[in-house]
């Protein structure tokens, strides 16, 4: 998946800007390991697991990866969501509403909004007189990549 994708949402403030006014409204302050963290999560746009994450930052303690994640969300900068049996991170400040297909072979996330999907969610919601904040939309299947392995396989020209 190319970095940003589905483009961007304007925002007022950076990530780091956002960051630091989370930091100060909970009397904390921003420490080299929080900045390390932040400087590579908003270096690319993708979909990440703390496990993962923690690999990549080794000058970073794994429990302070994990409570910086935690911190983020709590500020609305990444959004977590589970999928199988992991966390998964992915940006929220400054990115648009979008949905996703998880491929449950290779665990590969795509992103794609719909504009029928959320008159869709518009119209459900105001049938019920409710007001929406957001939803979140996965479904599940197999890839094509990982269609097309499984049949190549099966060809008996593969195996002479």
């Amino acid at each position: 998946m190319s970095d940003n994708s589905l483009g961007n949402v304007e925002v007022s403030l950076s990530p780091l800007e956002r960051f630091e006014e989370y930091l100060r409204t909970h009397d904390m302050r921003m420490t080299k390991p929080r900045r390390t963290v932040l400087d590579h999560v908003f270096s690319k746009h993708e979909h990440f697991d703390a496990e993962t994450l923690s690999d990549q930052l080794p000058s970073v303690a794994r429990a302070t990866v994990y409570r910086t994640l935690k911190e983020f969300v709590e500020a609305g900068l990444l959004r977590e969501f589970q999928l199988a049996d992991r966390k998964v991170y992915e940006h929220d400040y400054g990115y648009p509403q979008h949905d996703h297909l998880y491929c449950q072979e290779c665990q590969k996330l795509i992103e794609f909004q719909s504009d029928e999907l959320l008159a869709l969610r518009e119209a459900v919601a105001r049938e019920s007189n409710f007001r929406v904040n957001g939803h979140r939309f996965i479904i599940t299947g197999v890839c094509e990549d990982c269609r097309m392995s499984k049949r190549r396989k099966r060809n008996k020209l593969d195996m002479i």
